[in-house]
């Protein structure tokens, strides 16, 4: 007895669900096996020419051997340098790591780094930079204008050696050449735009200004360095001349 029409396809349509469930778990299994095996072989993408090669060598002998990715981005973020990571397996037994790297904008206080994006960090610099000091709350809305502040003060001709910004966000902008700038908290960039604009003509005074208060809304104060000349060197003696011996 032949079966109906409406069987056959509902017995086509079960067959061809096992098969494609088979080859699914098939091919799932297959998967999981592969994962878990340890791995051999890593590649690097990404920032990697930020990272110490020194550092990458040791992050790739960590990850040796090991099956979990989660632990491998985890060993990757510890890296000096490295702000995240991301895996994924290379197969049959290799790992490809993509490590996003931190930029550096400013020391920040004795022994820590400051990123574009306003993160602290630790990690070795070599880089000459300008040092910060300010709240760890300060930092993101210090990074967002240190570029700004710094091509601010381009015509006076001298590098910010050092920028203290105290917790109500007032600026302190300490000057390579000694100058001392109290800047205040609205405005930073502008009026240190302003008084750099002014600062040829100050300089030509030829008297050294060692402190400059810019918290005024129509100008600034200046503190000049005092010359205390030192007094005259009285010029020696002259010689009595010797008087002839008398004759006996």
């Amino acid at each position: 007895m032949k079966a109906p029409a409406w069987l056959a396809r509902a017995l086509s349509a079960f067959a061809a669900i096992t098969v494609v469930a088979a080859l699914g778990l098939g091919g799932w299994q297959g998967y999981r096996y592969l994962a878990s095996r340890p791995v051999r072989h890593v590649a690097f993408e990404g920032d990697a020419a930020r990272v110490a090669p020194a550092d990458l060598r040791a992050l790739a002998e960590s990850v040796k051997g090991t099956t979990s990715m989660e632990e491998m981005r985890a060993r990757a973020r510890q890296v000096p340098w490295v702000r995240d990571a991301s895996v994924r397996r290379d197969f049959p037994d290799g790992v490809r790591i993509r490590l996003d790297a931190y930029d550096a904008v400013a020391r920040w206080g004795d022994d820590a780094v400051l990123s574009s994006r306003g993160e602290i960090f630790h990690a070795p610099l070599a880089a000459a930079l300008i040092r910060v000091r300010a709240p760890d709350a300060m930092a993101p809305p210090v990074a967002r204008q240190l570029a700004e502040v710094q091509a601010a003060v381009q015509p006076m001709a001298s590098p910010i050696a050092e920028i203290t910004v105290n917790a109500r966000g007032a600026w302190h902008v300490a000057m390579a050449s000694g100058l001392v700038v109290e800047v205040g908290r609205a405005d930073v960039a502008a009026r240190l735009a302003r008084f750099a604009a002014a600062w040829p003509q100050l300089a030509a005074a030829g008297t050294r200004t060692v402190h400059a208060d810019l918290r005024y809304a129509n100008g600034f104060a200046l503190r000049r360095a005092v010359l205390v000349q030192p007094p005259p060197t009285p010029a020696p003696a002259a010689a009595r001349p010797k008087r002839p011996a008398r004759k006996t």
